[in-house]
């Protein structure tokens, strides 16, 4: 235990939440015309949010799903990857990254990141490369566009599949273009905490017609015809089972949030850009690293705002910061720590400490701290005041 700090109540009395979502009264009352109207699987809602997608993205196929894990899993089983073969991607990324390759049968492959960007760095995916590697797995962290250009530029010198983790990314663009365009297949999230919700949900983006197909089929048990269409007012259609898919389809429920989320995303970036100015004011001359700016050609999604403690400086730990800031009422997260550390993947492929120094390094350091577009500025401010009087207080 931490000793306490002593002198006065703590910042907080009622507990900030992190990552809660901002839903507002369209969303609600679209929820209720769903349950309403008896539809509440997949169907025409579900089918609308594809089409906005698209047309937010201008991408030819935006197929939406249970998650963002789904996605990934049916990225790559899509694209026939199984048994024997590989997969490239960070360690500094959450365990559904690397569990999607593991359910093809294929070996996820991790190589370090770039200890400012916190993305992965093209320099160590073309060293890990094999004749057994099919995929190239980018991380776009904490909403920060990968180095897409030289991702793009090894994937075509070794005939490699760009499947993008924008989990954290929806609104982010790299030079131009938006990501959900740039890579074969991207793949986005809708948790709750992320910057727009449908509680759960996940989309897959791609140009490739004869893939979406394919995925359009594997995300309802592979049948050939989803039931919106088989039991429409256009009379009974069979549906013939094409290939054993699997039970990933978004619900007209999800959707119904999706529809009034996506359209805000705008206001929502704006208002997270604010926030992330403030906190990168606030902390600048404390014991620990703030996020790493982006240059002109990068749009950030800000999804986290994350801190790197310099523990050279501090007295506690990072567990001991994390366990100060519970006790003062700010909720954090942990994103992440390295993911080739965790029991599963060092017993099953054989990876341990001291492989990906930089991941390892920020993975025992790194903080995230409330960001949403929810929070108000007493919110905001509860935050900065207590990461202050933390810092400061156990400064060495």
């Amino acid at each position: 235990m931490i000793p306490a700090i002593e002198g006065g109540e703590p910042v907080r009395k009622n507990f900030l939440v992190f990552g809660e979502p901002h839903i507002e009264e369209e969303e609600i009352e679209e929820v209720v015309k769903t349950l309403k109207s008896g539809w509440i699987g997949t169907g025409p809602k579900t089918s609308k949010f594809e089409e906005m997608m698209r047309d937010y993205l201008g991408i030819s196929y935006a197929l939406a799903l249970s998650s963002c894990t789904a996605a990934l899993h049916l990225s790559m089983v899509a694209s026939d990857l199984g048994p024997g073969d590989e997969v490239i991607t960070t360690p500094m990324t959450f365990c559904a990254t690397a569990n999607a390759i593991v359910h093809t049968g294929a070996k996820p492959v991790f190589v370090d990141i770039d200890a400012k960007t916190l993305n992965i760095d093209p320099k160590n995916i073309e060293q890990a490369i094999t004749p057994r590697t099919k995929a190239i797995i980018p991380v776009h962290f904490a909403g920060r566009p990968c180095d897409m250009d030289e991702i793009l530029k090894i994937a075509k010198k070794n005939n490699l599949l760009i499947i993008e983790d924008a989990a954290h990314a929806i609104g982010a663009e790299y030079k131009g273009k938006k990501i959900g365009t740039i890579g074969d297949f991207t793949c986005f999230s809708f948790y709750v905490t992320k910057n727009i919700t449908t509680a759960e949900g996940g989309m897959i983006t791609t140009n490739n017609s004869f893939l979406a197909d394919r995925i359009k089929k594997l995300g309802l048990h592979g049948m050939s015809r989803d039931a919106w269409k088989r039991f429409s007012d256009e009379g009974y259609k069979h549906y013939l089972v094409e290939e054993a898919g699997f039970k990933y389809n978004m619900t007209d429920i999800q959707a119904s949030l999706g529809i009034h989320q996506l359209p805000r995303l705008d206001s929502i970036q704006k208002k997270r850009e604010e926030i992330w100015k403030k906190y990168d004011a606030a902390f600048k001359n404390l014991p620990l690293l703030i996020p790493e700016k982006v240059g002109e050609e990068i749009k950030h999604a800000r999804h986290l705002y994350t801190l790197i403690l310099d523990t050279n400086k501090l007295k506690i730990n990072r567990d001991e910061f994390l366990d100060a800031l519970q006790k003062e009422g700010i909720g954090t997260g942990v994103h992440y720590t390295a993911l080739h550390l965790h029991p599963f993947y060092m017993k099953k492929f054989g990876y341990k400490r001291g492989d990906f120094p930089n991941a390892e390094y920020i993975g025992d350091r790194i903080i995230s701290i409330p960001l949403s577009s929810k929070l108000s500025d007493q919110d905001v401010n509860d935050v900065i005041n207590t990461v202050i009087k933390i810092a400061n207080y156990y400064k060495k």
